[in-house]
């Protein structure tokens, strides 16, 4: 009986071991896969995918925008599956002005539900306070408001030789309050990354939260924006992008244009 224990632990143990050394195995391939060429795309231009960071790692962007606007965001993964964001920025960073810093820090917090199978898309859902352009105190809201509450669906794809994925998704903004224009959003976006290391961003944001007939709103067209990203490394990423090609803000005379760079690494 003592030797058939013995032998039963022994087994267990490098049952045990093996489980564990596979396990190791899987992280360092997911730690050496780290890159833009490794990981979907976490974002579009404003609209948020279906895609995570995988655990331990992490992205740094920094987001330039008019009026001397900048605006900083952290993402971490928590998990395989749990990302977490904070941002923070302001009006006049870059400018010989003092800075109209945005009254609070930010935050992002998204969850992948359901993994993408074969015919089946990523699901996600999340919460983000964190707008785009300058921000109305009087309002209490960004120019381009934050998603608040959202779910989004992602299929990846191959195009022709390109690696391509569509992304649909709804949301409920928290900054309705004021100009009481609540409603139910709808967003929808499409990527592709090609030769040369370049990435084709396009997305249109219903604004349905956003055309109320006032002077800080939307025309009731929505918001149709588009970027390109030049996969400078692995790990940085550079972004052209050009936003409300429709003109929907009423405040506009033309497109806006932004640039973004992110970097991405593990702990």
């Amino acid at each position: 009986m003592k030797k058939r224990f013995i032998i039963f632990a022994a087994l267990f143990l490098a049952c045990l071991l093996n489980v564990s050394v596979k396990a190791q195995e899987e992280d360092e391939k997911t730690r050496s896969a780290t890159g833009f060429y490794a990981y979907p795309p976490r974002w579009l231009v404003d609209m948020p995918t279906g895609g995570t960071l995988p655990r331990a790692s992490f992205d740094v962007a920094i987001r330039l925008y008019p009026s001397g606007g900048a605006l900083g965001m952290i993402d971490i993964g928590l998990s395989n599956r749990l990302q977490l964001g904070i941002s923070y920025g302001g009006l006049g960073v870059i400018s010989s002005r003092s800075v109209d810093w945005n009254p609070d820090i930010n935050f992002n917090i998204k969850m992948r539900v359901v993994d993408e199978m074969e015919f089946f898309p990523a699901i996600t859902g999340g919460f983000c306070s964190q707008g785009f352009g300058a921000y109305n105190d009087s309002l209490n809201r960004f120019t381009y408001k934050s998603r608040g509450f959202y779910a989004v669906a992602s299929r990846s794809f191959y195009f022709y030789s390109w690696t391509a994925g569509w992304h649909f998704g709804v949301n409920y903004s928290l900054e309705g309050d004021i100009d009481e224009d609540n409603s139910i959003d709808a967003f929808g976006g499409f990527d592709a990354t090609f030769q040369y290391n370049l990435a084709f961003v396009i997305e249109y944001d219903g604004a349905l939260d956003d055309n109320k007939s006032t002077i800080f709103s939307g025309k009731g067209r929505g918001y149709l924006n588009t970027s390109l990203r030049w996969l400078f490394t692995d790990n940085l990423e550079l972004e052209l992008m050009l936003k409300d090609l429709l003109i929907n803000r009423r405040e506009s005379s033309t497109f806006t244009r932004e640039i973004r760079i992110t970097y991405i690494e593990n702990f």
